[in-house]
């Protein structure tokens, strides 16, 4: 009852103390002022408890506010006989402590999902077998055995290869192989078969522990939310006294200093600011933006600096299959294959092969005697079919051939995963997957700048040429490749000296940075995580551009409180000028601070009137076209990766063109047709919503120039008809390297000018 009593106490006090003023008002309308005077001045007493506790508690943690003034005022109005004024400034005080109790309230940053994630047993090999001990049991150098799916206990070396899950700590989703005598961290997820470890550390001293200890001195490191009316307090408390002293001791008469104290009970502070705040909350909550108090809200609004983890927000945070490498078979069956094989596989790379296939339109098979090797690949019978699905190195064995090798030169380059699908015993093509950057990345960086970030950094523990590509790609400021949770602490102590800090993150390895910045932005549209409890804004929509729309809502929201502070407060000191020469008496002033905080409260509520955000919002009309051309955009994929696997099957020693011909004819009655329609449909749609025909000149310019380049191909082709040279082949060769270069970059054109105007799957 006492816990409750607590949680509510605010709310309590605004329904007594306006209870105790209506019921006042009632009994003095009925002519009963003896009731009326008893309830104002209970009213008046409770408002002066409530601000003395304030103040005491204010003063136990050494914090100026301005509650000293409502104690005064309070105390004032009794002793002058005038408890209707006494009353009002409760109820004020009341609304302005509820208003800032809802603004302020917190989300528990809990560290429930670490703490349940992290292993309690282990499983110790003996002489005698396999015994489970309590993970606080265990010591350097012993041998423990994890099984497949098991989060590793403690740190140490692996005994045989294996493959591991190392997104809790480093954010990458692509498992890691590792081979025997290498180190393996506690809190990562054995993937493959069973495994041996050696321990190298005790539990308390593992990785994990460490992580957790990280995330909990980072919170307790965090500086609580101070209210704005105690930033003012320390010259608006002493300029109220001096004044109400000099009032008093010029006219002799104590009223005009209790009148003064009355008109100066700062409700602009306490209700106007927590009005335009929650508002602002309130506006953000809509986009699918939870800021976990005012607090947040006026950090985000003050930040300077916004440091990104790699994985999950800037990329998709989850592999896509990018090409279909093809040696002895069409790259349609090879995915199908492969597809139907990997649907019974709970592989993380299996559900983004079976999407791809099924995006082509595929039909997928059942497999039969189908077999999972965990951390190396799948095989069973499909149509008959022998196949196995998995990595190079389980399929061909530690001596790659030409082509396999030539496919892992090519996967290193791009910063991609490969698979190699096996059909009856040979080699038919290679699968290349890659988590992708998100489309709306690009456009979220330059919209935060617009906001008035001035730094922006990308923080991954992913590898340095990796995260270098994709901080050109968005364009931020600075690079920080291969950082541990540890590191990121320390990038964000650095990047504080260029202003208020902001870490956006998604995986459990960001909770520590989250809880250490400024402000913490996880998202959490795939599920909350570790990371949304230790974070102050939480994206519940997958799409990164809505934190610069938050960042504009929470600029926009502090700048209205402080217009509306600043207003209702230059009237206050007004009034207290007035009060001092006699003008107000103390219910009088009372009366006329009510004015003034409605005055200040309707300039606070221009908050909740929308603004134009970042965040383009298009005509049902206009989303429908949208998503139409995005299916056929995304359908002609495998189309555009033809034109770059037909240019490399070209051989000046047998220069057959007819696959060449057969890829001209598809992009002349699939891709062209698809880009006229872009011009004339996608364009106008785009140059809308963006406000300028400027805007999307580059789509149209390389519409133009894809048509170009398909009209020189074919007109090569042509001219060969009789037979083709070495030389033709070396042009022709050169001509579709050229088309597939820019195809390549108008899809990414279009993916990030276009289409990430609306979500995946909407319509």
């Amino acid at each position: 009852m006492s816990r409750w009593f607590r949680r509510h106490l605010e709310m309590i006090v605004l329904v007594t103390s306006a209870s105790l003023l209506a019921g006042g008002g009632l009994a003095w309308w009925a002519g009963l002022s003896g009731a009326a005077r008893s309830a104002w001045i209970a009213g008046a007493l409770l408002g002066l408890a409530f601000a003395l506790a304030a103040t005491v508690d204010a003063a136990r943690h050494r914090r100026p506010t301005v509650d000293v003034i409502a104690v005064l005022a309070l105390a004032g109005a009794l002793w002058v006989d005038e408890p209707l004024a006494g009353a009002i400034i409760t109820l004020m005080l009341a609304t302005g402590q509820v208003l800032e109790a809802r603004a302020d309230a917190r989300a528990r940053r809990e560290l429930s999902l670490l703490t349940a994630r992290a292993p309690r047993t282990a499983r110790r090999v003996t002489p005698g077998g396999i015994v489970d001990v309590s993970v606080d049991d265990v010591g350097v150098g012993e041998r423990l055995l994890v099984r497949p799916g098991e989060v590793v206990p403690v740190d140490g070396r692996v005994v045989s290869a294996s493959t591991f899950d190392e997104a809790a700590l480093t954010g990458e989703p692509m498992p890691v192989a590792r081979p025997a005598g290498d180190d393996v961290r506690s809190g990562v997820v054995n993937v493959g078969a069973p495994v041996e470890i050696v321990t190298t550390t005790t539990a308390s001293t593992s990785t994990y522990a460490a992580l957790v200890r990280l995330v909990e001195q980072a919170q307790a490191s965090s500086a609580p939310f101070v209210r704005a009316a105690d930033r003012w307090a320390i010259a608006f408390v002493p300029l109220t006294l001096v004044l109400a002293c000099v009032a008093w001791w010029a006219a002799g008469d104590p009223v005009r200093a209790v009148a003064v104290l009355v008109v100066a009970t700062p409700c602009p502070l306490l209700l106007a600011a927590p009005i335009a705040i929650v508002s602002g909350l309130s506006r953000a909550a809509r986009m699918g933006v939870v800021i976990k108090g005012g607090g947040a809200l006026e950090r985000l609004a003050r930040a300077r600096v916004v440091v990104f983890d790699k994985t999950g927000t800037l990329t998709r945070g989850r592999p896509t299959l990018t090409d279909v490498l093809v040696r002895e078979a069409t790259a349609d069956e090879a995915l199908r294959l492969a597809a139907s094989l990997e649907q019974v596989s709970a592989h993380v790379l299996a559900g983004p092969i079976v999407e791809a296939a099924r995006a082509r339109g595929l039909a997928l098979e059942l497999p039969e005697a189908a077999e999972e090797i965990h951390g190396q690949g799948v095989a069973g019978t499909v149509d008959g079919r022998r196949v196995r699905v998995g990595r190079p190195s389980w399929i061909v064995g530690e001596r790659p051939d030409a082509w396999t090798r030539q496919v892992r030169r090519r996967a290193d380059l791009d910063g991609s995963m490969s698979a190699l699908v096996e059909l009856d015993g040979r080699v038919a093509a290679a699968l290349l997957l890659h988590d992708p950057i998100r489309p709306d990345a690009p456009r979220m960086v330059r919209a935060l700048r617009a906001v008035g970030v001035s730094r922006i950094v990308l923080a991954t523990g992913d590898r340095d040429d990796v995260a270098a590509m994709v901080g050109r790609i968005v364009a931020v400021d600075a690079v920080l490749a291969e950082c541990t949770p540890a590191d990121k602490l320390a990038a964000l102590e650095r990047e504080a000296a260029h202003g208020s800090t902001v870490m956006v993150g998604d995986g459990i390895n960001d909770a520590p940075a989250l809880a250490a910045a400024d402000v913490g932005v996880a998202l959490a549209a795939r599920g909350s995580t570790a990371s949304s409890e230790a974070a102050d804004v939480v994206l519940t929509v997958d799409r990164v551009d809505a934190l610069a729309d938050a960042m504009l809502i929470a600029r926009r929201s502090r700048r209205i409180a402080l217009q509306a502070v600043a207003v209702g407060m230059g009237l206050s000191l007004v009034a207290m000028i007035a009060a001092a020469l006699g003008y107000l008496s103390p219910t009088a002033g009372a009366a006329l601070q009510e004015a003034i905080d409605l005055l200040a409260i309707a300039i606070a509520l221009r908050a909740v009137v929308p603004t134009r955000m970042h965040s383009i919002v298009l005509s049902p009309e206009d989303r429908a076209t949208l998503a139409s051309l995005r299916v056929e955009h995304d359908s002609l994929a495998p189309l555009v990766e033809s034109v770059a696997s037909v240019a490399d099957a070209l051989t000046s020693a047998r220069p057959d063109l007819g696959d060449a011909r057969a890829l001209v004819a598809s992009l002349e009655s699939d891709l062209l047709p698809h880009e006229r329609a872009d011009e004339e449909r996608l364009v106008p749609v785009v140059a809308r919503a963006l406000g300028s025909t400027e805007a999307v000149a580059a789509l149209s310019r390389t519409h133009a120039e894809i048509e170009h380049q398909v009209a020189r191909v074919r007109r090569l082709l042509d001219t060969v008809d009789g037979g083709a040279t070495a030389e033709d082949v070396v042009e022709l060769r050169r001509m579709l390297y050229g088309l597939y270069a820019v195809l390549k970059l108008h899809n990414a054109q279009e993916d990030e000018g276009a289409f990430s105007l609306v979500p995946v799957g909407s319509a």
